[in-house]
């Protein structure tokens, strides 16, 4: 019941944040700091630079505030790429495995997890990026 309440609130919010919300700027990995390490390309849209990951999304994608579905949403993804600082094993989800990347939402700037299964990423976690 809990899943479905937090699904539902989820829902509720996304569709609400994204009439009151507009102008978004999206992540925008050339605007990045220049890393210390070579950019490498992990799929069509996705690298990492940096142990960073930059790559396309789900909008409107929940970021809870532990690796866990049961966990309580702090914030969305507005945009469709965004930039994910690490990844950690959390609980398993659609995406076929249990790992999470840790970001910022657009909406309150809060940080939390994002199931893999919203990342469009060939492969969890990417080559060159960071554990959390």
């Amino acid at each position: 019941m809990a899943r479905f309440t937090s699904l539902l609130t989820a829902a509720v919010i996304a569709a609400t944040s994204t009439v009151a919300f507009s102008g978004a700027a999206q992540a925008n990995p050339a605007g990045a700091t220049p890393a210390a390490t070579a950019k490498l390309q992990v799929s069509a849209d996705c690298y990492t630079s940096g142990g960073k990951l930059y790559c396309g999304n789900y909008a409107n994608a929940a970021i809870y505030e532990h690796r866990s579905f049961d966990s309580p949403i702090v914030d969305f993804v507005r945009t469709t790429f965004s930039v994910f600082s690490c990844w950690g094993h959390g609980e398993a989800h659609s995406g076929g495995n249990d790992i999470w990347y840790w970001t910022n939402g657009d909406y309150n700037g809060r940080w939390g997890n994002m199931p893999a299964s919203e990342v469009f990423t060939s492969e969890d976690p990417p080559a060159g990026m960071t554990q959390c």
